[in-house]
């Protein structure tokens, strides 16, 4: 039989939970940078593990079923994008073996219970994070003829940004460049030294990747060349190693699966889902030299009440992330258990 790899992630994030329910988190936990904060799981991780265990257990218990084997993934530090990359570089293909199929699912909170979506291909994008401190000269408010303005070109880098993915890039590969940082400055009449910039880049392929990667780096040096910066302080650079790859599911994989959700679930309950710009590095899984076929699926996870009463409204659903986002826990597990237990017997 074949070899499945299913994997759960397990991260919590650092969020005080106001969804009001019995069972809300009240956990604080001492981060990476050894400050406590409060933690929920707010990207429905707990939702997944559940899950996992669901279906370890039914598989185990059923095995006249189904035939294969099993390796079962419960992984650390998806939030943070590099806990796949950590498993894979300690030898989880060299100490197991190599699976024939990587499978995870997602929660939805744009989905009833009950619904199951999927892409085939491209389906989440890069994601990179990209830190760049931009190095003027400091000086008094009054006299700007005596400094070199970082922050006046940090501005103009943010505005010439814009136009990479409008000018350079094809209109048919999704892109974003956004800024989400701009930190410089401690008091209105003092012209700093030094601003920092932190932006996020998400892409499909690798090509308009590196191309974009690129193209900021030329942009902020001639910025700081037409400001009269010597080189030895143009702007320094620090691109996070760990960055997450694009999930391509595979389409001969998604069609096997996706069979047998239509007959599972029903057709109608089996949704195509456009591309999106999210991220997750379950697609480390398939993009060492082995090459395995992977696919993630949403799982849908409102109230099927409270979703038709959001939609009659016109409101929009608590997302993921948000503090006050609620599963509908039973029937979500009992669907996702239902949902991989599938996707296992079409393989």
């Amino acid at each position: 039989g074949n070899k499945v790899l299913i994997r759960t992630d397990m991260d919590a994030l650092p969020i005080f939970e106001k969804t009001g329910v019995s069972y809300a988190s009240k956990v604080r936990q001492v981060d990476i940078d050894g400050i406590v904060r409060p933690v929920m799981h707010a990207c429905g991780h707990d939702i997944h593990m559940s899950v996992w265990l669901g279906v370890a257990k039914y598989l185990a218990e059923h095995t006249n079923e189904w035939g294969g084997t099993l390796m079962m993934i419960a992984q650390p530090a998806e939030e943070r994008g590099g806990g796949a990359k950590a498993m894979l570089n300690d030898g989880l293909y060299t100490k197991f073996f190599v699976p024939d199929y990587a499978l995870a699912l997602h929660v939805h909170s744009g989905l009833p219970t009950g619904k199951i979506a999927y892409r085939s291909g491209f389906s989440l994008a890069n994601v990179d994070m990209l830190k760049i401190k931009i190095i003027g000269k400091g000086g008094h408010g009054a006299y700007p003829q005596n400094t070199i303005d970082p922050i006046v070109m940090a501005s103009q880098l943010v505005l010439d940004l814009q136009t990479i993915v409008s000018r350079e890039i094809s209109a048919h590969d999704p892109a974003v460049v956004t800024v989400g940082l701009f930190q410089g400055g401690t008091k209105a009449n003092i012209i700093p030294a030094e601003v920092n910039l932190a932006l996020t880049i998400r892409t499909y392929k690798d090509g308009v990747r590196d191309h974009i990667i690129r193209a900021i780096k030329r942009k902020a040096n001639a910025i700081a060349a037409s400001y009269g910066v010597p080189k030895e302080n143009y702007p320094v650079f620090e691109l996070k190693d760990n960055y997450t790859p694009a999930v391509y599911n595979n389409p001969l994989l998604v069609e096997k699966v996706v069979n047998g959700f239509n007959k599972s679930f029903g057709k109608d309950n089996v949704l195509k889902s456009p591309p999106a710009m999210g991220g997750e590095d379950f697609s480390r899984y398939g993009k060492t030299d082995d090459n395995v076929p992977i696919f993630m699926f949403a799982l849908g996870i409102v109230n099927k009440e409270k979703y038709d009463l959001y939609k009659k409204q016109g409101k929009q659903l608590p997302a993921l992330h948000s503090d006050k986002v609620i599963p509908d826990y039973e029937k979500s597990i009992e669907n996702g258990i239902k949902a991989m237990v599938t996707a296992v017997k079409s393989l």
